[in-house]
């Protein structure tokens, strides 16, 4: 929704404003004021003659310049962000948000980020919002990994099938009785298990599924509008 200046601004500075804004839970509406804000700064570039003498030539291009280094700073700034700064393990507890209008969204629910600190406003927030959604694409790139990497998946198969056998072993002979053998066989079957995983390029797979899912989680998280989910906590008066 469109927010209009500050309307406290002849008594409370943007500064305190925004802070307010943040300590209150209007997230979604910081998120569109700053967007908002940055938005008239550059209108009047963008009211700038269709055919600008050479005189005014060179300020335009200049202002285009600053303008493509601002954004592709705050591009760089994203990947120097920590999503997980701020999550709990009650952001995978609740509700799977919806991936068609809670997760996708629309084309009007993206936009470019305006500042370093918008950035990392939507990445921590919508970090925990779709902690669910953004942990099940993880396992579909591992899958989808594992897939393209038949070899890695027929170490995977193998180590489970190993440590079956161990434990089979274990209940059938009954090493718990004897635990310096069951301490042996055990580490042993480690060194096996990593031998097949290294043998079988299983932390390549484990590498490219990350790499892809943590791509794609902090683009999503940046560009990904702040949408009003559920009302933020009513503010006491006295």
């Amino acid at each position: 929704m469109s927010f209009s200046p500050n309307p406290l601004s002849l008594s409370v500075p943007d500064a305190a404003f925004d802070s307010w804004l943040r300590d209150s839970g209007y997230l979604e509406i910081l998120d569109q004021r700053t967007s908002d804000l940055h938005r008239h700064s550059s209108a009047p570039a963008a009211a700038a003659p269709t055919r600008p003498t050479p005189a005014a030539a060179a300020p335009l291009a200049t202002g285009f310049f600053i303008s493509l280094f601002s954004r592709m700073g705050t591009l760089l700034s994203i990947f120097t962000l920590n999503p997980f700064a701020k999550l709990s393990a009650a952001d995978f507890s609740g509700p799977t948000p919806s991936w068609t209008s809670g997760f996708v969204g629309f084309f009007e629910s993206y936009s470019f980020p305006s500042s370093p600190a918008q950035a990392r406003l939507r990445v921590h927030e919508n970090a925990k919002r779709y902690a669910r959604n953004y942990a099940s694409l993880f396992v579909l790139f591992f899958v989808c990994t594992l897939y393209q990497m038949p070899l890695a998946l027929l170490g995977l198969i193998s180590c489970l099938a190993l440590w079956d056998v161990v434990k089979f072993c274990g209940d059938r002979w009954g090493l718990d009785k004897y635990p310096v053998l069951w301490q042996c066989l055990v580490r042993i079957a480690q060194c096996v298990t990593v031998i097949i995983l290294l043998f079988c390029n299983f932390q390549m797979a484990i590498f490219c599924a990350l790499g892809i899912g943590y791509t794609g989680m902090i683009l999503h998280a940046a560009f990904r509008k702040l949408t009003l989910t559920k009302p933020p906590a009513a503010v006491s008066r006295k």
